[in-house]
């Protein structure tokens, strides 16, 4: 399974945000959206970085409720982790692994066309595996 096949089945749909918007603002998106993170849009359209909870909670421990006030840019994570459709789920697995992060940018071409989460990964692993176990169980059967 390729990132490209785990969109074709999810959706290409990102939710984004602006770095000048608030972490109050941002916080309501992740929650209407039910989203763990968003992609946040440069002023040309690129991506420039991705918010997460993670970030949100980093901010609030050092600066306590003020923190709201505050820019999506002074949360968000900025070293972006991205990777071509035709990555393997274990590619993907590795990435977030070695990067300690939860979402990657699926771009082609330096276009962003989806981001995939480890929630997506994790999903097609287990489809991986149990169409294996069926596999195996189906010839064990007929042998």
């Amino acid at each position: 399974m390729t990132a490209g096949k785990i969109l074709s089945h999810k959706g290409s749909d990102v939710t984004t945000i602006r770095p000048d918007e608030t972490l109050e603002s941002a916080v309501r998106v992740l929650r209407d959206e039910r989203i763990g993170a968003a992609v946040v849009l440069g002023d040309d359209g690129q991506p420039a970085g991705v918010f997460s909870e993670r970030d949100l909670v980093r901010l609030v421990a050092e600066h306590g409720a003020a923190a709201l006030s505050m820019p999506v840019s002074s949360a968000m994570t900025r070293g972006l982790i991205t990777a071509e459709p035709g990555a393997h789920v274990d590619e993907l697995m590795a990435l977030m692994t070695d990067r300690r992060v939860r979402h990657i940018i699926i771009s082609e071409s330096g276009r962003m066309i989806g981001l995939v989460s480890i929630g997506d990964v994790v999903k097609r692993k287990i489809a991986e595996a149990e169409a294996e176990a069926e596999t195996l169980k189906a010839y064990i059967e007929t042998a």
